[in-house]
């Protein structure tokens, strides 16, 4: 099994440091998040709180994720960078392919694109794209760039695991173990049924996995790498980042050397 750090929710200036211990650490990948506006008031549910509320506050950064791929990449050797989510329908299909061939080519091919069809048409509209159409112009995206890079598809709907299940991975949100086992086994039943083969990733964060045995279950339902922000296990969210480069070592003395 592998690991992702998850970088969404973090100070930029923290995620040059916190990708450069990652990479030290044997840590796989890190995740980067994506939004282009994030609007104050919103009619559009969040759909993966059931409050409806986003996860994060109005001073969230939303860095660009492929100038961020372009940074992280100088100062590592061998983590892999992939969103989570990005989403592509909000920008023209020409454009995504060209920045996912400049990023693979300047990392190394360290680069995998992790993509959904996006959840906030307020979002949408306020660019000028159809939210409507926005899942047909996320397989046009995919049909462009999966020779370049892997795709990795994000989503919860039965459109969006059969997606994933067409594609290299699946994404997840945070979910139980025994939630993303049985999505894992529900993707393999979708990749048999298409008459799928070769690798597949099943990538989601896990809400109850905290000693080793826990990611041990995990893999052998399914599971290839856990995304974790593992300075929470120790300091919690307002943990400095001193205290976050102490989280990733710790976690890689715990977990990771006993499972990975």
């Amino acid at each position: 099994m592998r690991f992702a750090v998850v970088s969404a929710f973090l100070p930029v200036e923290e995620i040059a440091p916190v990708a450069v211990a990652a990479d030290a650490l044997g840590y796989a990948s890190l995740t980067i998040a994506d939004h282009v506006v994030d609007l104050e008031t919103l009619a559009t549910p969040y759909p993966y709180e059931a409050s409806g509320q986003r996860r994060w506050g109005p001073d969230c950064a939303w860095p660009d994720p492929w100038v961020l791929v372009g940074a992280l990449a100088a100062v590592t050797t061998r983590l892999r960078f992939f969103t989570s989510i990005y989403v592509a329908a909000l920008r023209p299909a020409p454009e995504v392919a060209r920045i996912l061939r400049t990023a693979a080519a300047l990392s190394g091919d360290r680069v995998a694109l992790g993509v959904g069809a996006g959840w906030c048409r307020e979002e949408f509209d306020l660019l000028g794209q159809q939210f409507a159409t926005r899942g047909r112009r996320t397989d046009e995206v995919i049909e462009r760039v999966r020779p370049t890079v892997p795709v990795l598809v994000g989503g919860l709907s039965e459109v969006a695991l059969r997606r994933a299940a067409r594609n290299d991975g699946w994404v997840g949100d945070v979910c139980t173990t025994a939630e993303a086992i049985a999505t894992a086994r529900r993707l393999a039943a979708l990749r048999e049924e298409a008459g799928a083969d070769g690798p597949f990733e099943v990538v989601p964060a896990l809400s109850d996995a905290i000693l080793p045995d826990d990611f041990v279950r995990a893999r052998d339902g399914g599971v290839t790498e856990v995304m974790t922000a593992p300075w929470m296990y120790y300091f919690g969210r307002r943990a400095t980042l001193e205290q976050k480069l102490e989280g990733l070592e710790r976690f890689r003395d715990d977990v990771l050397v006993h499972v990975a």
